[in-house]
């Protein structure tokens, strides 16, 4: 039975089509980008592609319009772009598939691929939504922030999704222990990590010996922890400690950080990917304690040029690192677990040098997206 897929963005969606297409399953992949922004997507045949961008590609838009500054709206076009896409898709499907739906826009398409007689498989890259909803609820609570949540019609959509679907593809660990903590039954569940493109990163360079370099990549949010790092920071007694922050920051993190002390600490905001590696081997330490996360791939990027990882258990950080050994797996908001793993760094030169030797090992080892299609069709031909 051939494949469909629906992604309302690209994700890692594409790099699956790919991969269906090279095993002869890809029928189609749906999507609301836009067709003038899919042209470099290379081994996916453009009549295979169906976009849907009369919603999604305006709402990915709005920022040039000053749009985005008005959360009702961005939930109420974002709630639409999804429900319009699972419409349009439903509509398509005229013979048995198995679809393959990202989480939020496949309802009403997943259960018309069940009655042409196909299978649904719900495709989740985070955390189960009331799990999600509640943690960062919660996040947002203790930094005395207001936050609106998840939108509960995305809420109830999604756990009608979990409970229609055959199938629940998860990224990692965590995800799969976040859906059993919300009573999803194990036998339900298909743990399939995402592959990785190592091939641009690579030990290019040396930390400087005079300093010790702890780094950040990534949205700076509530979301991704980034507080916590930044308390562990002030605490590190070091002559020559530095924080170098690549990233965007939000605008609840530059409230937060208005009145904090940001000596040695450098925001270099959005760099290239051709200068990625230069940055990652340049630092003692690569920093990630996200609050909830499916598959941080920076991970893997660190690794690959030699640098250590200290990653919170909620990044899926155990489907990429072995604790103690390419780096350090850590609880979540934990101030003092950060501030002890780069510590040990510090003060242990050798141990420093012992876990980016592991690092640059285990990346060698991290399946790329041919690993990860084969592992996806090898599930898909497990449903029954």
């Amino acid at each position: 039975m051939k494949v469909s897929q629906i992604s309302i963005g690209r994700f890692h969606h594409f790099q699956l089509a790919r991969q269906l297409e090279k095993h002869g399953l890809l029928d189609a992949i749906y999507t609301g980008y836009p067709a003038f922004k899919l042209k470099d997507e290379k081994g996916i045949p453009m009549e295979k592609i169906k976009t849907f961008p009369w919603i999604q590609a305006p709402y990915m838009m709005r920022a040039r319009f000053g749009l985005h500054k008005w959360n009702w709206l961005n939930r109420e076009w974002a709630w639409l772009a999804h429900e319009t896409l699972d419409r349009f898709v439903a509509s398509q499907l005229k013979t048995p598939v198995l679809l393959v739906a990202l989480s939020g826009a496949g309802l009403r398409a997943g259960l018309k691929a069940q009655k042409l007689g196909g299978k649904h498989i719900c495709d989740r890259g985070s955390s189960h939504i009331r799990y999600q909803d509640q943690i960062l609820r919660e996040e947002y609570q203790l930094w005395k922030l207001p936050f609106t949540g998840v939108d509960p019609r995305s809420i109830r959509v999604e756990e009608k999704e979990y409970e229609q679907a055959d199938r629940i593809t998860v990224p990692s660990e965590f995800v799969r222990r976040s859906f059993i903590e919300q009573g999803v039954p194990e036998t339900k569940l298909s743990k399939v990590p995402y592959g990785a493109r190592l091939e641009r990163f690579s030990k290019c360079s040396e930390p400087q010996k005079d300093r010790f370099t702890v780094l950040w990549v990534g949205a700076i949010t509530i979301r991704k922890g980034f507080m916590y790092l930044l308390k562990a920071f002030q605490q590190l007694k070091h002559p020559g400690k530095q924080l170098v922050i690549i990233g965007d920051v939000s605008e609840d993190i530059k409230q937060l950080i208005r009145n904090e002390n940001l000596d040695n600490i450098v925001f270099r905001g959005i760099v290239a990917n051709a200068e990625l590696p230069a940055v990652y081997s340049s630092a003692n330490v690569f920093v990630l304690p996200s609050i909830e996360e499916g598959l941080a791939l920076v991970q893997g990027e660190a690794m690959a040029c030699g640098c250590p990882v200290i990653a919170s258990i909620h990044t899926g950080s155990e489907d990429i690192l072995t604790d103690g050994r390419e780096g350090f797996i850590v609880p979540i908001r934990s101030v003092e677990a950060i501030k002890r793993s780069i510590e040990n760094l510090m003060d242990d030169p050798a141990l420093q040098q012992r876990m980016s030797e592991a690092a640059l090992l285990k990346t060698a080892s991290i399946g790329g997206w041919d690993s990860y299609g084969k592992n996806f069709v090898e599930m898909l031909s497990s449903i029954k």
